[in-house]
This record gives structure tokens, C-alpha cells and sequence, in this order.
């Protein structure tokens, strides 16, 4: 991971009273006289650390990250309530105004890029450009291409794992069977299903595979597990399934850069290809080298290009 923009210092950090329950922890680095940069984690359930900074030159960007609802610093930690991604898009516009901008880049992969879209279909306006990497569309079929046997045909092995702790049953819904372990199971059954669902997924992240030890559960590793089985197992808070294709005429107009690993086995590139054709301001890079991970060095390295280039 040595290529990027390293040692990027935070210029401030701050929490954002967002709603009556929830604070959100707010940073943001680099040239407050740049241009404008949100950056959006994935998961649902990931957070923001130092290496979400590689991808911005901190002299031509003003680069502003926060821990959504329920992960990270931010607080109630693990909260589901009032967590859906509306709630998040709403957050967006909260910190966009305490900035004072009238719009900004929008940077968002994997889960970051549903965020991104949806926030994109209800606030173009405030969108001048779209950064989008590892598409997820939220429909059903990426949810059980994920965890109802498609990914499974690339890593049997670990997806044995990731079965052997569900019956032959609950095997027939894994994600409703594991949303009931993680949420309404004793500690000892949350804590086990939060590992078993956090260890087949991180599987799958890089280009070359990495099989985690069964090791304790971090509390990262939990908000993933809490939030992914929430947001899936309620169809993403989406009104209809193809929510995001069927409201691409709100935000078709908003240059965007698409980037694909073309052997990213947690997003598949058949959803990027479909936002691509439905968007004729868009550009598609599928990195051949590359998986889900943004940190394989052919995906670093190719979303640094593409950051430096839209600085210019």
C-alpha cells in the first residue's frame, strides 16, 4: 500500500449532533480552499481510518470524512435505530451545510457507492461530481449473490465455514438466519455469528485471498456484522428492489468515474457495466488486476490517477 498520498494530518475533528440519538464523529484534512470531497465508507458498518486519506492530493483537496450512524467514534456505537441509508443521506446534507458548500465530489466505494447514488437521486444539485468504486446497486440479487451461494463457487471453502454455523434449515435463508443470531441472540450467539459473517466476507476483499484466524471479534468487525445483516435483511430501506437503476434519469447528468475490479467477487462488475450504460456522462475503468479491495495496488493506483487528474 505505499502508493497514495501519505501522513495526511487531520485538520480538525468534531462531533455532529445529527438527530436527537445520534452523534456523529466528522474529520476533515488537506486545503479548506480546495475543492470539496466527501468521502463515504462502506460496509454498511465500516469506519474511517488513515488510509481512507490515501486517495487525495491534500493540496488541491479539502477532503471531509465521517463515521456513519452507529460505526466508529461515532455514537450510540452499534445503533440500528434511525439507520438507514436516507437517514445518512440527510446526515450528508448536515454536514454539507456546516461546511458551507453549495455542492461537492462525492466519493464512495462498495456500500459508499449506494450511499453516494441515493444521496446523488435526491440531491443532484449538490453533486458536481461522482467518484464511485466496487458498485453494490442494493438489489436482492447482489445480496444473495454475497451470501446465498454465488460467491461461494470462487471460495467454497470458506463459504463451508460460513454455512457450518446456520442448520440445513436456516441454511435456506442465511441472511434472515444470521439477522436473528446477531440481533436477537444471547451475547455468546451474537458474538459467534458476528465472527462467522465478518470472516467469509473479508475472504473475498482482495485480489489474492486472505483467510482470517478465528481470532476475537473487533469492534469493527462487530458494526459490520450489525449493520450489513440490518440494512440486508430490511432490503436496503428501498422502496422498490431496482431503486437506484429505476431513478438514474435524477443523477445521469453528474459526471461520474467508475472504477472496477474486474475480479471483485463481493460486487461483481455486472452492476458497474449496468450503471455505466445508464449513464452517459460516466467512465468505466475495470482494473484487471484487482478485487473488491481499493487497497490492491493496480485499484490504488489507478483511483489516485483519476483523483489527481479531476484536481487538475
Amino acid at each position: 500500500m505505499e502508493a497514495g498520498y501519505q501522513n495526511t494530518k487531520v485538520n480538525q475533528s468534531f462531533y455532529l449532533q445529527v438527530d436527537d440519538q445520534h452523534k456523529l464523529y466528522v474529520e476533515d484534512c488537506g486545503n479548506t480552499k480546495g475543492q470539496p470531497v466527501i468521502f463515504l465508507h462502506g460496509g454498511p458498518g465500516s469506519e474511517i481510518t488513515p488510509s481512507c486519506r490515501l486517495f487525495f492530493d491534500p493540496e488541491k483537496y479539502h477532503i471531509i470524512l465521517f463515521d456513519q450512524r452507529g460505526t466508529g467514534k461515532s455514537k450510540p456505537f452499534l445503533s440500528t435505530e434511525n439507520n438507514t441509508p436516507f437517514d445518512s443521506v440527510r446526515d450528508m446534507e448536515l454536514i454539507r451545510e456546516y461546511y458551507g458548500y453549495d455542492n461537492w465530489f462525492v466519493f464512495g466505494g462498495s456500500y459508499g457507492s449506494t450511499l453516494a447514488l441515493v444521496y446523488a437521486i435526491l440531491h443532484p444539485e449538490r453533486v458536481e461530481q461522482l467518484i464511485l468504486r466496487g458498485i453494490f446497486l442494493g438489489r436482492q440479487e447482489e445480496i444473495d449473490w454475497l451470501y446465498e451461494g454465488g460467491a461461494a463457487k470462487f471460495y467454497p471453502e470458506a463459504y463451508e465455514k460460513y454455512l457450518s454455523f446456520l442448520s440445513d434449515e436456516e441454511q435456506k435463508n442465511c441472511v434472515h438466519a444470521y439477522y436473528q443470531k446477531i440481533h436477537q441472540g444471547d451475547k455468546e450467539a451474537h458474538q459467534a455469528a458476528c465472527r462467522y459473517w465478518t470472516k467469509w466476507e473479508s475472504s473475498l476483499l482482495t485480489l489474492l485471498p486472505h483467510f482470517p484466524e478465528e481470532n476475537q471479534l473487533s469492534p469493527s468487525e462487530e458494526a459490520t456484522a450489525v449493520l450489513e445483516s440490518h440494512y440486508f435483511e430490511n432490503h436496503m430501506f428501498f422502496e422498490e428492489d431496482n431503486y437506484i437503476l429505476n431513478n438514474v434519469h435524477r443523477f445521469n447528468d453528474i459526471p461520474m468515474e467508475i472504477v472496477q475490479g474486474r475480479y471483485d467477487v463481493i460486487c461483481p462488475p455486472s452492476s458497474a457495466h449496468q450503471l455505466h450504460q445508464a449513464c452517459p456522462k460516466s467512465n468505466l475503468h475495470l482494473v484487471e488486476a484487482s478485487g473488491h479491495s481499493p487497497y490492491d495496488p493496480e485499484m490504488l493506483k489507478t483511483i489516485v490517477a483519476i483523483m489527481d487528474q479531476l484536481a487538475e
